[in-house]
């Protein structure tokens, strides 16, 4: 969201946030209280609610009036002989400033009376629905504000009438107040409609919260905070440029545009550095470590000025310094160690337990996160200073890197010098980093709020419709990201949509959450030039056409029904639709009694009618990856396209002679999304409901040589089609993992796309281990992911030894 202003160039009264609810945000509720649970409660709050919001309307509305007020005189003086300034400079200064004010003046003029003859059964979403439909105006005033802020200041430099009448605005206090005005900049003015918006959402977050489900509002309450976020997350949040800025000794103005913690490969290991992008300078700095009593301070390990600074091609750029990537398995394990400690957290605080030990594990929690956020990333960012070094950065996203690659190439087109700093040049730039900064922690769960939300733990079920808005034709294609852990991951990618300007792919994915927060959507142009490959990771590059996000808020998403939406990126448009399944929902596996088809049927029912070993669903999808998906970047992680998948699912359900030559034609990713589906759709899991507690057990055991009798005595005591089954599944996987160097599919990345759904179990039996969402995903789901890789670790284990060979012990299970 964009950065709530609280700068010094408000006035002191404006920014105060005790005063009648003043311009701040609305009160915090009482702990626990659920809306619906305590309803007198709740519409109590939202009486509070309302009651601060109306009187930061009021305020706003007389901030615009304020701004409006000189705009008349201005124009009267335009068409005269002696202008202040020109009709186009009024426009452009004072741009969508009056609709926004007829707008608000009618919100506050309908919300007033409902709010002063309040009863609970009162209802204003539709206000707020109106308000947030009328967003397209800020929009508008958004794109145009940072011209109009030029322009001003512009007009300030050139004429002292001007500049009298931008630095003195009067603002009408509120009817109960007792200073009836105050003097405010035009400049700190022009910025309240772009602070209004974030400041209207958390209001509507608030109301959520303290609306009783089935109250009529809710709907449309929900309605509203999705458009508002939607919107948030499609502005520019870089727009406030006062907030960001240092004087260079020589007196010029420098900005920092954006800054961010990247991870730098420097001497052949990774550190976390934090990275400064000023209008004309890129500077790379470490946070020292604060000695008591004093404030943290930034040490500077190198800058570059932008115009010095290039990217080199992919092709041209030398290979990488060796870095070695962190084992998957470690971090896995750092993932689960992470969640055992937040559940640990979790009981201490909900046992009301000490400080000093919820602390203890913080800190704990907070250096596993670290090590995670130090070691995950992969993606190379490469910067080249033109009179010297390359550095390197690794980043977990094509998103992250494509930001900043675009926010230094913008900052690149105006007429930049090279230029040195000297040493006391440097530590004022340097020092300034620390007030100047908009990223203020290492982005890590342990320094978050604990009111902020855990994230969505399940499947997201997306459908990328189309894309609009393309200048000319090409062959285009989108992926999908969500955050988990700190980071973001790929995972889900569209056909190519080859040769056009208007693609419709209507390509549906299933993406499971980890405590997921956002969704980002890229659209690229597939390059098939072999020529430009990457040296640091040997892929070929597409080009970025456009990305967006969106906040997944658990409110709006967490609905039966598909919700279609738009998102905006660089002038296209990319039509969507999601809806989500919570963990515990997608954990279950359905109960069936199915004969006929191969899906939900028991496995000894499907080899037995086929008189086969391996039921052939198994054995052709396996072929057709081998034969042609080895390679493929992601395998098994990259999600199929569901409508595919649906398709490859009802041909063999009913044995359609046309399967082979069906499968030959399919995207690879649908195949492999055909695999999983039907072993996820198992009535029990192929490793038995009889044995998953023993599996559990099993892996859970310290001695190597008890692990190693007891994880082959529960294979032996399989039923002969599941075991067989898994071997061939086994081998098949570990095939797989052999390309790694190419398909980037470790032994532990398929452990953990396939142990869940190799063992999780149904859904009786399930119900003993679940609790809550995030529980499963660091008890039982990485327990799956475990047992599945001790096989995969194994060497190869051969049917006929396995039922060959007798044990110490042969009790059965």
């Amino acid at each position: 969201m964009p950065y709530i202003d609280e700068s010094p160039t408000m006035s002191p009264q404006l920014s105060a946030r005790s005063q009648g609810g003043g311009d701040g945000v609305s009160p915090t509720p009482p702990e626990g209280l659920a809306p619906g649970v305590e309803a007198g409660k709740g519409l109590e709050m939202r009486k509070l609610v309302l009651s601060g919001f109306l009187a930061s309307e009021e305020i706003y509305i007389n901030q615009l009036e304020a701004l409006l007020l000189p705009m008349k005189p201005l124009k009267a003086t335009a068409t005269t002989s002696q202008p202040v300034l020109t009709i186009q400079q009024i426009e452009t200064i004072f741009y969508k400033i009056q609709d926004i004010y007829e707008i608000h003046k009618e919100f506050y003029d309908n919300l007033c009376p409902k709010v002063q003859q309040w009863d609970s059964q009162v209802t204003m979403g539709h206000l707020f629905q109106k308000l947030a439909s009328q967003l397209g105006v800020y929009k508008a005033f958004v794109d145009n504000y940072k011209v109009a802020l030029e322009t001003a200041e512009k007009c300030s430099q050139s004429n002292n009438q001007f500049q009298k009448i931008s630095e003195e605005l009067k603002v009408k206090g509120p009817k109960d107040s007792k200073d009836s005005h105050t003097s405010v900049t035009m400049e700190a003015l022009l910025y309240k409609p772009i602070d209004r918006v974030t400041r209207s959402t958390l209001v509507l977050h608030d109301l959520l919260k303290h609306t009783p489900v089935d109250h009529p509002d809710y709907p449309l309450l929900q309605d509203a905070l999705r458009i508002s976020q939607n919107f948030l997350s499609s502005i520019n949040e870089d727009i406030d440029p006062r907030r960001t800025a240092v004087t260079t000794p020589k007196g010029e103005t420098r900005q920092l545009v954006k800054d961010g913690f990247l991870v730098e490969v420097s001497e052949s290991s990774r550190k976390l550095r934090h990275v400064f992008l000023f209008t004309d300078v890129l500077l790379c700095a470490k946070l020292k470590k604060a000695s008591a009593g004093k404030h943290q301070q930034y040490d500077c390990k190198w800058y570059i000025p932008l115009a010095d600074l290039v990217f080199p091609s992919p092709e041209e750029s030398e290979a990488s310094p060796q870095v070695h990537p962190f084992p998957d398995h470690e971090l896995e394990d750092m993932k689960m160690k992470i969640s055992a400690l937040k559940s640990e957290i979790q009981k201490e605080k909900a046992n009301k337990g000490q400080s000093r030990a919820i602390e203890r594990l913080k800190k704990k929690m907070f250096e596993n996160e670290f090590l995670l956020l130090l070691n995950s990333p992969t993606i190379p960012f490469r910067i080249h200073n033109r009179n010297g070094k390359s550095y390197l950065f690794l980043l977990s996203s094509d998103y992250e890197r494509s930001e900043w690659r675009e926010a230094i190439q913008k900052l690149q087109k105006k007429d930049l010098q090279a230029f040195v700093l000297s040493s006391v040049e440097l530590q004022v730039l340097t020092g300034s980093c620390f007030k100047l900064r908009t990223v203020h922690n290492i982005p890590v769960t342990s320094n978050k709020d604990d009111d902020e939300s855990p994230g969505l733990y399940g499947f997201l079920h997306v459908i990328v419709h189309s894309a609009k808005g393309f200048k000319q034709s090409a062959n285009l294609y989108c992926t999908l990201e969500v955050d988990s852990f700190g980071y973001f991951v790929s995972k889900a990618k569209t056909r190519v949509f080859r040769d056009t300007a208007e693609p419709k792919w209507d390509e549906e994915f299933e993406i499971e959450l980890e405590g997921s927060q956002s969704l980002r959507i890229l659209c690229y142009e597939k390059c098939y030039d072999k020529t430009k490959v990457n040296k640091d990771n040997n892929e070929i590059v597409d080009k970025i056409m456009g990305k967006g996000q969106i906040q997944l808020d658990p409110q709006t998403v967490e609905t039966k029904n598909w919700h279609t939406d738009v998102i905006e990126m660089n002038g296209i448009k990319v039509e969507f639709s999601m809806k989500f399944t919570s963990r515990d929902m997608s954990l279950k596996r359905t109960p069936s009694k199915k004969q006929t088809g191969v899906f939900g049927v028991k496995i000894s029912v499907v080899t037995k009618r086929e008189r086969s070993k391996v039921p052939y669903i198994v054995r052709q999808c396996v072929e057709e990856v081998e034969k042609r998906g080895i390679e493929e970047v992601g395998i098994y992680r990259i999600s199929g396209v569901a409508t595919d998948i649906q398709a490859l699912k009802a041909v063999f359900d009913a044995n359609n002679k046309d399967i082979l030559l069906m499968l030959s034609d399919m995207d690879i990713n649908a195949i492999a999304g055909t695999l999983k589906l039907y072993f996820r759709e198992l009535p029990e899991p192929l490793l038995t409901d009889r044995l998953y507690p023993a599996f559990m057990e099993g892996i859970a055991l310290s001695d190597p040589a008890a692990k190693e009798n007891c994880m082959m005595h529960l294979l032996r005591s399989l039923p002969d089609p599941n075991l067989i089954t898994f071997l061939f599944l086994l081998e098949h996987l570990k095939r797989v993992a052999e390309k790694e160097p190419i398909n980037k599919m470790s032994l532990h990345n398929l452990a953990t796309v396939f142990g869940p759904t190799l063992l999780r179990p149904s859904e009786v039996e399930s119900k003993a281990h679940v609790t809550s969402a995030a529980d499963i995903w660091s008890h039982d789901v990485m327990a799956q992911v475990q047992v599945l890789l001790y096989y995969l670790q194994h060497p190869p284990i051969s049917f006929a030894e396995l039922k060959r060979n007798t044990l110490y012990f042969s009790t059965d299970v």
